[in-house]
């Protein structure tokens, strides 16, 4: 049975319910202008849980004031948004994006030398829009400029650009010649210029410690870290550890001196292991994984970001030459891995698992395609949609504003046509999107922003 026709029934139990209450009150002195009443077909309120049936939703000031159950018409001054057809859940999350990565990948290779910084922005800001407007509003960009990606993220939230919230990393510290050089396969004049500029690489604990600082001087929230060699990297340097003990704990111990998270890429089980020994709050990628290395995140408590969707996209792109080189073998090797088997080790492990994409290896707005490959690799839909929602929220730092919809939460809200506990790809159709109170999509349309 189609949920619509399922939707509908509850939307009829809800009118009668609300018609048994009466029109709602606002509390005396309280105004109803601003409020938005959202009445919902369905409502995962907290992922995880069994969804509420037919179920309204009261917005004011860009939090979750109630949730009301049944369709309660809302008070004289107040707004109305009918989503009585639809399952409505909280805003999904996604912890590892790359927000200025071009789609495009032959033109950003071949055009590289002739783009300016205005250039690359306008490209993030177009990758911001779609991004929120696939049900996306928070994300963790985990490699940029630092100037660019803190100026997007305080536009964002001053209501001046649309998009997610953004956590943001900065550049990912390197090693010289590792994965996050920026020096890498560079001619000899264009190296030592980008070395010269560096404040990203550092070799040996004192050093690394002073690239950490750098980077939280330039506006990072979160700090990442390359324990291994990456896939992307133009250096032939395979996918095992890259940094030494002294220099992984030198980076969390001053980030977490910080106040700021700490987060390793790393595909090998030996820079995994590594990583997780000097303390780090999530490992991004963890390819390489096996019984041991599983062990050792229950013991530490790190979350696992998988970012499924990268590996099969970076062989694709680089197969037809939209890659340098040096990454297909890299890439290869990644993708041998069987990942179906790899999440159905995670679900049943007790290990904990952040939504993540790597989004900017794979194209903007299409985040929510991770959601089938974790599902089609024994993960349950309720589990794979609370990794993106309670989850992502946890290991954010947001667990206290994010990821469920209660009173005093950020309004950051969803909608589907259908249940994604039914069919996990309802979420690659996200009908509505509202961001801390304000509506980006209604009825599968973008809406005007600034709003009227």
């Amino acid at each position: 049975m189609k949920y619509a026709i399922f939707a509908a029934g509850l939307a009829a139990a809800g009118l009668m319910l609300a018609a048994g209450q009466g029109l709602a009150q606002t509390p005396a002195g309280e105004s109803a202008a601003g409020q938005t009443w959202i009445h919902a077909g369905a409502l995962l309120d907290r992922p995880g849980e069994a969804p509420r049936g037919a179920s309204t939703l009261v917005v004011a000031g860009g939090r979750v004031a109630q949730v009301l159950d049944g369709h309660v018409e809302p008070p004289q001054g107040a707004a109305r948004i009918d989503l009585s057809r639809q399952f409505v859940l909280p805003g999904l999350m996604d912890a590892h994006v790359h927000i200025f990565s071009d789609d495009d990948k032959t033109a950003a290779r071949l055009e590289a030398m002739n783009r300016d910084a205005e250039d690359r922005f306008v490209v993030g800001l177009d990758n911001a829009r779609r991004t929120l407007s696939a049900g996306f509003t928070t994300i963790r960009d985990l490699g940029s400029d630092p100037a660019a990606i803190t100026a997007l993220r305080d536009g964002i939230e001053k209501g001046l650009i649309e998009g997610p919230t953004i956590i943001n990393a900065g550049r990912m510290i390197s090693i010289s010649g590792g994965h996050g050089d920026g020096a890498n396969g560079l001619a000899q004049d264009y190296a030592a210029l980008e070395r010269g500029r560096a404040i990203n690489t550092c070799d040996g604990p004192e050093a690394c410690r002073r690239a950490v600082r750098l980077q939280v001087s330039q506006g990072a929230m979160v700090i990442k870290f390359a324990a291994t060699g990456g896939v992307l990297s133009n250096v032939a340097g395979g996918l095992g550890r890259q940094m030494f003990d002294d220099e992984m704990q030198a980076i969390v111990e001053t980030a977490h001196a910080f106040g700021r998270k700490a987060t390793a890429h790393a595909h090998g089980k030996d820079g995994i292991m590594a990583a997780l020994r000097a303390g780090v709050d999530s490992v991004e990628h963890a390819t390489f994984t096996d019984p041991e290395t599983l062990a050792l995140f229950r013991r530490t408590g790190a979350y696992l970001v998988p970012t499924m969707i990268a590996p099969e996209a970076a062989v694709q792109q680089a197969r037809a030459g939209q890659r340098p080189p040096a990454v297909l073998a890299k890439a290869e090797e990644a993708a041998r891995i069987a990942f179906a088997e790899h999440v159905n080790q995670f679900a049943a492990s007790g290990v904990k698992i952040a939504f993540g994409t790597d989004t900017g290896v794979s194209a903007h707005g299409q985040n929510a395609t991770e959601f089938k490959m974790m599902v089609d690799g024994g993960m349950s839909p309720a589990r794979a949609i609370r990794t993106a929602t309670l989850d992502a929220a946890d290991l954010l730092g947001l667990a206290e504003t994010h990821g469920s919809l209660a009173p005093g939460k950020i309004a950051d809200i969803i909608a589907v046509a259908a249940s994604p506990l039914e069919d996990v790809t309802e979420l690659e159709r996200v009908t509505f999107v509202m961001r801390r109170g304000v509506v980006h999509k209604l009825d599968g349309q973008r809406q005007a922003f600034p709003p009227n």
